[in-house]
């Protein structure tokens, strides 16, 4: 065998084995008479000793050992002179007695340590040698421990796991689809899937009750810093479920991963209906490990002679506690964060609430120290804390508001990534209108129920913008994790939708036919949730970015640098598939 144990699982109480290892050599120090070499595998690492006085040929060799040299070592378990309490394997090392080098290496454009010298851009284009990094390495354990668990969660109350088609047929709805031409049908496209979203609703009218799947999905948008072309879900889909089912079953899932993954358990997660949500947080996924809630000044503030405020449609604030004593200089910096166009607010007013009981504010000309009292009062801002405006179109501010708010978090240290606030978003709009098309579209996607009691709402235009879906999203310190609905399992009202979205019977037929001709065979009433599983990993980690958590990532332009993908093909292919292509563009 190569070897008879890992670098990482030796002790004391194997003092005096005859063992073998295999591994990367790590490091190697030279002290003359002795020769040390860590030797490193997935499981750990063990220090390798080699003696002048007992072996000067092996001794010799040692010496010559490039870093990230393969090696198949045999000797002795010894006892260290000088222990490493900091790795598993500090109080031996290995007396060598045997060495072969199974293959040398290059010298790594990167240092394969915790604290690496390569950049982001180096380290993705030699991603199997990054993957060599503990950090690395152990984001990838963490993520198939994860999914181990969800496995067993899910398969132990009855879920199947199903694989579903990844050649499937391209939809208009939602995101770009990936299209992959059909050499044996000429002029015709699969697309890869963006979810397993139909195929599962047909699993349920096949009658498989209870399906998951750990399934990649891929979608051609415009890619953002953390968001990636190809992605994974954990994707569950349950027949003869109402909504509390649902949130009850995947509530249930998130808490056992964090009592198994971090040994944290929870009560139960708090709800919040989206309108609060957006009223309260100005988004739909708001991050609750601090307050800093909404606060409405509208009607206080009007009526002083301040034309911005006198004309907006709503002003509101925030309370930073405590932060009365920010300088011009902090203000500034926060009038200019707002005014990035990647917020795009006009400006920004402050209050200061001194500690003394006094104010100070960007609109003393406008507003005395009984008209700030006010605006303190409805905010219930304290002496010492800092009040924070906007004002302008509500969405709009709302939405700026909460860009501000996570600002404030981040700069009062008040986003820990060892901490943890879960929250159910319920009750989403069932549409969205679009001024550039000037349509509805579904906010989720076309097979989201709308609640019972506003399915009448279908039938009035006017009314469309006031249905609520029956949809739901799990939130996890600002970011969404996992989303879901109850799913149309009629198909009059699967038609009436298609309708209201702008389809005609014909284009929705040629589109969703054959799950509406399934929908005639005893569709039972269906609900699911897919959770982002390269983003539960991110969270659990306390990390960023979804990108260490998956092996063979993209970067920020969709492209694989390591592999140099995507690339052009040759014209045969090309031919073959009856493509032709205007390089000259």
């Amino acid at each position: 065998m190569y070897r008879t144990n890992t670098c990482g699982e030796l002790r004391l109480a194997n003092k005096g084995e005859k063992v073998t290892l295999c591994g990367w050599v790590q490091r190697s120090r030279d002290l003359g008479g002795m020769t040390f070499v860590d030797l490193r595998d997935r499981y750990g690492i063990t220090q390798l000793a080699f003696n002048m006085e007992t072996n000067a040929p092996l001794c010799e060799r040692a010496r010559r050992l490039g870093r990230e040299y393969v090696l198949q070592v045999t000797g002795t378990v010894i006892e260290r002179s000088s222990k490493n309490t900091k790795i598993p394997t500090g109080e031996i090392e290995l007396e060598v007695e045997e060495m072969t080098v199974l293959n040398e290496s290059k010298t790594p454009p990167f240092t394969i340590e915790d604290q690496s010298d390569g950049g982001d851009d180096l380290r993705m284009k030699y991603r199997y040698l990054d993957i060599r990094r503990n950090p690395v390495k152990n984001n990838l354990v963490m993520r198939h421990k994860m999914a181990m668990l969800v496995r067993n969660y899910l398969s132990d109350r009855d879920f199947l796991e199903i694989e579903t088609p990844m050649l499937i047929k391209s939809t208009p709805e939602g995101a770009r689809d990936f299209v992959v031409p059909s050499r044996m049908n000429p002029g015709e496209f699969y697309a890869l899937p963006q979810s397993p979203q139909q195929y599962k609703q047909l699993l349920m009218v096949a009658g498989m009750d209870r399906y998951f799947q750990i399934v990649r999905c891929f979608r051609d948008e415009d890619l953002r810093a953390d968001r990636q072309p190809e992605f994974t879900q954990i994707d569950c889909e349950m027949s003869f479920v109402h909504q509390e089912d649902v949130l009850n079953m995947f509530e249930g899932l998130a808490k056992h991963l964090f009592k198994e993954m971090k040994g944290i358990e929870f009560d139960k997660f708090p709800r919040m209906t989206w309108h609060d949500a957006m009223r309260l947080y100005g988004s739909d996924k708001p991050d609750l490990r601090f307050g800093m809630e909404f606060k409405e000044v509208t009607d206080v503030v009007k009526g002083h002679g301040f034309g911005l405020f006198d004309g907006a449609e709503l002003v509101v604030g925030i309370v930073a506690e405590g932060c009365a004593e920010y300088t011009r200089k902090q203000l500034d910096a926060l009038t200019d964060f707002v005014k990035r166009p990647q917020v795009g607010a006009g400006g920004m007013v402050y209050i200061k609430y001194n500690a003394d009981g006094s104010f100070k504010s960007s609109v003393d000309k406008f507003y005395d120290a009984e008209a700030l009292k006010a605006v303190a009062d409805r905010m219930g801002a304290k002496p010492g804390d800092l009040m924070l405006l906007l004002c302008g179109p509500a969405m709009k501010t709302r939405v700026q508001l909460c860009a501000l708010r996570l600002e404030m978090g981040q700069q009062l240290g008040l986003r820990d990534p060892q901490k943890f606030a879960p929250l159910w978003v319920i009750d989403f709009p069932l549409l969205e209108w679009d001024d550039e098309t000037q349509r509805y579209y579904a906010m989720h996607h076309p097979f989201t129920a709308p609640k019972p009691e506003d399915e009448p709402l279908l039938d009035d235009p006017s009314k469309w913008g006031d249905i609520r879906a029956n949809a739901y999203d799990i939130v996890m310190n600002g970011c969404e994790v996992g989303g879901g609905s109850i799913r149309i399992h009629d198909r009059t009202l699967q038609n009436k939708m298609f309708h209201t979205l702008g389809f005609t019977d014909e284009s929705a037929y040629a589109q969703f036919g054959f799950l509406m001709d399934a929908f005639t065979y005893g569709a039972p009433p269906h609900a699911g949730l897919a959770f982002g599983f390269d983003r539960l990993c991110s969270i659990f980690a306390g990390a960023d970015s979804i990108r260490d958590f998956i092996a063979f990532p993209k970067n920020n332009s969709g492209r694989d640098v390591m592999s140099q993908s995507p690339s052009p093909i040759s014209q045969e292919q090309l031919d073959e598939l009856q493509i032709k292509v205007d390089l000259k563009g």
